[in-house]
Order: structure tokens, then sequence, then C-alpha cells
């Protein structure tokens, strides 16, 4: 089946977008990628058909495009999710932060009152990751991460720029409130876009990571930002390549090994 991208010109020529084309095949910083891969992503760039690609999902549905990059079966959804939080708690951690935690759980609600309805109240609520000395070097910054499909209908509707606004005001108005009256911290949305762009608060944040990475390794600040946006392109391209061509079926039967008695095994 031919399937065929949505791309815009905008978010091909916008900053980031184009980056992995330029970089050096580093293994070790994992600049890599097959002539598959590097094919396929040449397709989603210059908005051409996909071939070889199966009419129908193992879920039942239609495998377009957009279905590929959406479907949670297979789990690669939140493997681009988590890839980019391990990432941004890598980077932290090179730049010299402290108390990077990925995954902290928020301290419970004991009787405050929130200015938003909307403001996530679970006890058991967690953000994706979080670090001491991105701002100052005592205060704490708690981050979440979200990457949404740029074919989605919910999506495609708007400017890139207000789809940006959009999500990130969805987290803002979930966590923000929380963050600062019970943790006393900061909270900062980290929004990325499937064609592999970033929203314009995750701009700051990755730029002020640059400038700490620059101090603490004697870099410029212009080849430590070259080198978090190059590790988060292909971070992204990577991932989102796996969802289009990744194996969603069941054709083998798990081996159980709770069920086994390694004894009488070996």
């Amino acid at each position: 089946a031919v399937v065929s991208t949505q791309s815009t010109g905008d978010e091909i020529s916008a900053r980031g977008a184009s980056s992995w084309l330029t970089a050096l095949p580093l293994k070790e910083h994992g600049f890599v990628v097959n002539k598959q891969q590097f094919h396929d992503a040449l397709l989603l760039r210059y908005n051409l058909p996909f071939q070889n690609i199966p009419l129908s999902c193992a879920c039942g549905k239609a495998n377009t495009l957009e279905h590929c990059l959406s479907c949670a079966l297979g789990g690669y959804v939140y493997m681009r999710h988590n890839n980019i939080r391990d990432l941004t708690a890598n980077i932290l951690l090179e730049a010299g932060c402290k108390d990077v935690e990925v995954e902290p759980q928020l301290l419970p609600i004991s009787g405050e009152t929130f200015n938003y309805r909307s403001t996530i109240t679970e006890n058991s609520a967690r953000l994706d990751v979080s670090a001491r000395g991105v701002w100052s070097p005592l205060d704490k910054v708690y981050t979440d991460i979200r990457v949404f499909n740029s074919l989605a209908p919910t999506n495609n509707r708007q400017s890139v720029n207000d789809t940006f606004r959009r999500h990130e005001r969805e987290k803002i108005l979930n966590y923000n409130d929380r963050v600062i009256q019970v943790e006393k911290a900061t909270f900062m949305p980290l929004v990325f876009s499937t064609t592999g762009l970033m929203g314009p608060k995750a701009e700051v944040f990755y730029k002020r990571a640059a400038t700490l990475l620059s101090n603490k390794t004697g870099h410029t600040y212009s080849d430590s930002i070259r080198y978090i946006r190059l590790r988060l392109s292909f971070c992204l391209l990577k991932t989102i390549l796996i969802s289009i061509r990744g194996y969603r079926g069941n054709c083998f039967t798990r081996f159980n090994s709770y069920d086994n008695d390694f004894n009488l095994i070996i």
C-alpha cells in the first residue's frame, strides 16, 4: 500500500526539523540510521508516499500514516515519549544539574485549593523529569513531556504555532498551579511534534540546558545547543520511523518463565 504524508513547508523549514540531515554519522551519540530508515525519513520530510506498508493495521483500522503515529498497539507511542523523557534526564545530568529524577511523584494534596479546575489533584500524580540547578542552584524544576501527532485531525486544523501553544497551555492548566503551590518549584511543559519540532517553552528550557552544558564542558554555546538539538532530533526521528514500520501483530507464543521450573529445564 502507499501511505502519503501531509507535512507542510513551514514544518520542514522550521528550526531543528532538518538537523539530522547535516549530522555526522557518529554511532556513540546515536546519530546513525540504517538505509531503510534514511529512505523513509526523506519520504517523510518531502511529503512523498511510503511503499510496502500494510493496508490494515493489526488493530483492524486503515493503516494510514496518521494512524501509524497514533496507534497504541505495539507500544510505539509510549516508546516515543519515554525516550524523550530519558534523554532529557541525561542532558540535565550532563549539564551538571543535581537531584535529577525520572517520573518524580508529587507531594500529596492536603487541603490546598487551586485556581484551575483542571489541576491534577490525585496523590499518585507524577511528572516526567525533575532537577535542581536549571534556573538557580537550589530551586527545583518539574517538566512534563508531550509528543503530539502533527497529522491528527485535532492538530492539523491549526497552525503549528497555535497547536504548540494549545498543548503547552493544557499542560500548564494541569500542573503549574500545583507545582507552584505545593512543591514550591517551577513547571515547564516540553512539547514536541512528530515532525521534529519543539514548542516555545521547550526551546527556552533546552537553551538553558545548553548554557549550563557550555559552562561545564567549555564548549561554545552554539556547539552545545546544536548537540542537544541533534540528540533530540535523532531520538524523535528514530521512534517515529519505528512506529511506521514496526511490527504490531502477534505471530508467536510468548514463553512465560514464571510457569517453569528452571531446575528441571537445566
